[in-house]
């Protein structure tokens, strides 16, 4: 499928073209920008050789009327479709969404939260539709990526009304932080599902995520793109009081503090310029506002690491990209240097001889250091193109119902765990078979204690494992007092505590979670339904009164399995479901990047 892609901001057009299938290959790309006097610079890249000149163009529309010419002049024909960069989606879009007049009309009533983008990405819309009327044209969010963060990290604490009127955290660089941190994954050879990764997205605009398992879980930018980093105009993480005081004692008015935080701020208004390059050589030349401006660029970002690699329970992966994260040695270091306490430590000869050609991810950690450092090339366009291209394909047919079993709060024990509950030697009896072969319900229980509260008669499950995991649901967690994160099961590194107490003894033990809903499958079985190891996808559970679609369901591949899907208690009271159920995958599955998950 051969996918235009247009980014469409408020003073460039940059536009890509891609062949996606098997192998994703660029054909084509292309910058616009300094438009003035009837004309603008402009470069191309096309089969690796490089075009730079001025062209013609007195405006962004100029170009985008333009782009079929352009196209043809470059020997690129037979489009399928086009996909555009939406900055905001809002809490309406939480997926990439084939365009239509009342989802553009949806997308332009989202302009207040992203005054400065989202008009710019639907003038590039309106134009592409007048200039391709027969081409699918599908809109990427630039927030959609962080739609799973919880409502601890989106939820600001602020009145009732405020937050019913929609005030909540969004995030942004979403289609950026999905890339890095597929392509991380990818060079260091492990699933993306199995790693916790810090994507810094470091340009003009600049953002972190805490990327935990595959799953964006918080991001530094908020409800507008102004949150959290220093950025090149933009303030980054300011005290709100800041307009009271200034209104109070400048007489200065909304908007004004507004477009100075937008457009006056961050290293601008440190230094005068917007421009790290230009910073640090004036830094290295003793002009003490640029030495300044690098430290509190540098200081905020670490603070960000270390709070995302705390929220994650654990850090495998700082992943640096964007104009400044790419291209800046010093600043790479300055922003790991104190983070090797939590085993994350720069080799100063790799960090300073990077080479992102050909979209390399090279790694530039210290050799033997825990936490790795890589350093990519953005690729949002890329990306884009790839989601497109996912949104237009042919839907799956929706299968037979899926047996539904709800899995109440249960343990898995190992042998030390038997021994210290129950006695050295002890075995678990046997006492009601399971659906999935080998697996029963033992006849005894335990009790799990934490800090607040206790769970009686908890189910043993048998056999025995390698390792005790503890599963429980998000209000089970409630009770006990403890924050059990959300799970693959046998993912245990870096779990709660909880303390087991059997009737000979008590264990303290790690490996309490919240198990991630999944289905069992058969090879057979998923083949069949065209499923693979490591796939998640949306799974509608209940009836039409009370029905949901539960997202993001791994599907577990094993030929030991029984088809079936597992949900919590807290899942099973959402879809009124008691004790079992039937569900039915979704038309149009989302083969995400775990789909490298091994079997």
């Amino acid at each position: 499928m051969k996918i235009l892609v247009v980014n469409c901001g408020s003073s460039s057009l940059k536009a890509g073209v891609f062949e996606i299938g098997d192998q994703s290959v660029e054909l084509f790309k292309a910058t616009y920008e300094r438009f003035a006097a009837g004309s603008c610079s402009f470069k191309i890249t096309r089969d690796g050789a490089k075009q730079t000149g001025q062209a013609p163009y007195g405006d962004i529309s100029a170009v985008l009327a333009a782009l079929p010419d352009i196209l043809a002049g470059q020997g690129i024909e037979g489009l399928d479709a086009v996909g555009h960069r939406i900055v905001h989606g809002g809490e309406t879009f939480r997926a990439t969404t084939i365009l239509d007049a009342p989802t553009i009309a949806a997308i332009e009533a989202l302009t207040p939260l992203a005054p400065l983008h989202n008009p710019a990405n639907l003038l590039a819309v309106r134009i592409a539709t007048e200039v391709w009327p027969d081409l699918p044209q599908v809109a990427v969010f630039d927030t959609a990526f962080h739609a799973t963060n919880p409502p601890r990290a989106t939820t600001y604490a602020v009145p009732k009304a405020w937050r019913e009127a929609g005030l909540r955290r969004f995030g942004f660089h979403g289609t950026s932080h999905k890339y890095v941190a597929i392509r991380a994954a990818e060079e260091i050879g492990t699933p993306v599902r199995d790693l916790r990764i810090i994507s810094v997205h470091l340009g003009n605009g600049a953002s972190v995520c805490a990327v935990n398992h595959g799953e964006s879980l918080d991001t530094s930018m908020g409800i507008t793109p102004l949150e959290g980093l220093v950025m090149g105009t933009r303030s980054g993480d300011v005290d709100p009081g800041l307009f009271g005081f200034l209104s109070r004692q400048h007489g200065r008015s909304i908007a004004e503090i507004e477009d100075a935080l937008y457009s006056e701020s961050g290293l601008k208004g440190l230094t005068g310029s917007s421009d790290m390059r230009d910073i640090e050589a004036r830094a290295g030349d003793g002009d003490a506002d640029a030495q300044l401006a690098v430290e509190i660029y540098a200081y905020r970002a670490r603070k960000y690491i270390g709070a995302y690699a705390a929220a994650m329970g654990g850090l495998d992966a700082v992943v640096f990209t964007g104009g400044i994260g790419e291209n800046s040695p010093s600043m790479r270091r300055r922003i790991c240097d104190g983070l090797e306490f939590m085993g994350l430590r720069l080799d100063l000869d790799r960090n300073q001889k990077v080479d992102l050609a050909n979209h390399a991810a090279p790694q530039i950690q210290a050799y033997g250091a825990r936490v790795r450092v890589l350093v990519t090339e953005t690729a949002e366009q890329l990306m884009i193109a790839r989601e497109t291209a996912a949104a237009l394909a042919p839907e799956a047919s929706v299968p037979e119902p899926i047996p539904v079993s709800v899995s109440a709060r249960h343990v898995h024990l190992s042998r030390a765990a038997v021994d210290a509950l129950f006695g050295v030697g002890y075995q678990l009896t046997p006492d009601m078979p399971l659906r999935q072969p080998g697996q029963w319900a033992a006849a005894e229980r335990v009790t799990l204690e934490g800090p607040k509260g206790k769970l009686e008669r908890v189910a043993i499950l048998g056999p025995e494992r390698p390792r005790t995991q503890i599963e429980i649901s998000r209000t089970d967690g409630f009770t006990l007092g403890i924050d059990a994160p959300v799970r693959d099961s046998g993912k245990l590194d870096d779990t709660p505590m909880v303390r087991l107490v059997g009737p000979n003894g008590s264990l303290d033990t790690d490996g309490l979670i919240v198990a991630a809903r999944h289905i069992h499958i058969t090879p057979q079985e998923a083949r069949r339904l065209g499923l693979a190891n490591g796939m998640l996808v949306d799974v509608r559970i209940g009836d039409d009164e009370r029905g949901l679609v539960f997202g993001k369901t791994l599907i577990r591949v094993s030929t030991r399995a029984v088809t079936e899907m597992h949900i919590d208690t807290d899942e099973a009271n959402a879809a009124d479901i008691r004790v079992n159920g039937e569900g039915s995958l979704v038309p149009g599955l989302r083969a995400v990047a775990v789909a490298n998950r091994d079997p």
